[in-house]
């Protein structure tokens, strides 16, 4: 599927579920809090939402941390008119900024005039995204000196009934999202390369999985 398709794609996906988007999927995106809670930016310090949804993620990073400058680009125009909406609402378009863009092939510096972030987080989109070992290593080239990515997404389940992984991966494919079965294998590689550091924390019975890679 080349850009174009997959922005159709996720324009036609949402165009309806964006406007319940937020309330449904709290009781299934496990761990996004905890992973927002982690960031812990410098003081000043730049953050990059990649897929950045309805907004949801970039205004409780926001709140928390009120200091940090806020990014986020999304390829959905229907998520990114809810993400304006919402931010908005909530009374923070001076200090998130958004864009349209594609997470396997962006630039930051030409959508937000950054090049590097300290810190960059991804919240249940490598599950949806087919090349999504070369978005995790696109986006990990973003990271400024001492910066870090992190990520939350789906993990194998291991800890949970057969029955429930292959109903529930049955389900998720439903929405064209596949759990990446071998999501810490690929982000040890991609840490040894890059000389990052690298640390994981499965949640639920590894219903998800919390990553984060740190560079020096």
């Amino acid at each position: 599927m080349d850009a174009a398709d997959a922005r159709t794609a996720m324009n036609r996906m949402y165009r309806r579920q964006r406007h319940i988007y937020d309330l449904t999927r709290k009781f299934y995106l496990l761990g996004r809090n905890e992973m927002i809670d982690a960031l812990a930016p410098p003081p000043g310090g730049t953050v990059l939402e990649i897929a950045c949804g309805t907004g949801r993620n970039l205004i409780r990073a926001a709140r928390l941390y009120p200091n940090a400058r806020l990014f986020g680009f999304d390829i959905s125009e229907e998520m990114l008119a809810t993400a304006c909406a919402n931010i908005t609402a909530a009374g923070l378009r001076r200090r998130i900024a958004l864009a349209r863009a594609d997470a396997t092939d962006f630039d930051p510096r030409k959508l937000f005039g950054v090049a590097e972030f300290d810190r960059v987080f991804v919240s249940y989109a490598l599950s949806m995204i087919p090349p999504w070992r070369e978005v995790a290593a696109e986006t990990a080239a973003h990271l400024a000196p001492l910066g870090s990515l992190h990520i939350v997404d789906f993990g194998d389940s291991g800890g949970l009934p057969a029955a429930f992984r292959s109903g529930l991966r049955g389900w998720l494919a439903r929405f064209d999202v596949t759990p990446r079965l071998r999501i810490e294998e690929t982000l040890r590689d991609l840490a040894a390369v890059g000389g990052l550091s690298c640390e994981f924390r499965p949640l639920y019975r590894r219903y998800a999985l919390l990553a984060t890679l740190r560079s020096n």
